[in-house]
């Protein structure tokens, strides 16, 4: 399947069950990226709008730029009452935005789809002097907690891309190469607390679990009720992150 189709069938999972970002991520944009009311920003690969709708709060008039029809329709459901809030279809590689438009290009959990060398002369194209990049991860922590190693241990046993498609996120070289050079990081917590429900359609809005039919469904949501059981406290299980913002000024080549 086409990266820009994975999520067409988990629009409403992702919808309801994705984390959001801290309210520090978005205060670090606007403290060193140029995120204000007078900036225009582009949000790449923006899904439902879950990084969107925290870019429009500060004011700043916010491109959503996405290639699912599904998650993008999602997105102006959501958004579109928003005066300062524009949608659009396109790609990393080919935004369909003018040159010299933008002066914060971000992407929320949306990296590791995308072209690398062609993301990066499409970032140069649309970024005015000056202007700023920054990728955003809602990743887990290092330090499993006993429930996000059993979590880890289901996905192992059950969703066979698992492995191939986290091993490409949050990679460092990749985004050092997109920035041209220099970058930096900035690490804030985050969690969230679920239900079996929450829980199950927070799995359900990842890319490689094997959707209903699959062989692997039933076995793999049997191995979640039972590892929520375990792990359950008064109804809820908490899902740690660190959501880490790799920012910078994209730089041209020979710079």
């Amino acid at each position: 399947m086409h990266a820009t189709e994975r999520f067409s069938s988990r629009v409403e999972d992702y919808v309801r069950s994705r984390p959001s970002y801290p309210s520090a991520a978005i205060d670090l944009l606007a403290s060193r990226c140029g995120l204000s009311p007078a900036a225009v920003v582009a949000d790449i690969g923006s899904g439902t709008g879950i990084l969107t709708e925290l870019l429009l709060a500060s004011g700043a008039q916010v491109i959503g730029v996405e290639p699912n029809d599904a998650m993008r329709a999602a997105a102006e459901a959501r958004l579109g009452a928003r005066a300062r809030f524009r949608s659009v279809k396109g790609t990393a590689e080919a935004t369909t935005l003018p040159p010299a438009s933008i002066d914060l290009l971000v992407a929320g959990q949306a990296f590791h789809w995308f072209d690398v060398d062609q993301a990066r002369r499409e970032a140069l194209r649309l970024l005015r002097s000056a202007g700023f990049a920054a990728l955003l991860w809602n990743e887990r922590p290092p330090e499993a907690t006993a429930f996000l190693a059993d979590y880890e241990a289901l996905l192992l046993r059950h969703a066979a891309e698992y492995g191939q498609i986290t091993a490409r996120r949050a990679d460092e070289a990749s985004m050092r190469a997109f920035f041209g050079g220099a970058m930096e990081l900035e690490t804030f917590p985050n969690r969230q607390s679920f239900d079996f429900e929450g829980l199950k359609g927070r799995l359900m809005s990842s890319s490689y679990a094997p959707e209903p039919g699959h062989p692997q469904h039933e076995p793999m949501m049997a191995g979640l009720r039972e590892l929520f059981g375990r792990h359950q406290h008064r109804g809820q299980v908490v899902f740690p992150y660190r959501t880490l913002v790799y920012f910078g000024q994209p730089q041209p080549p020979g710079r």
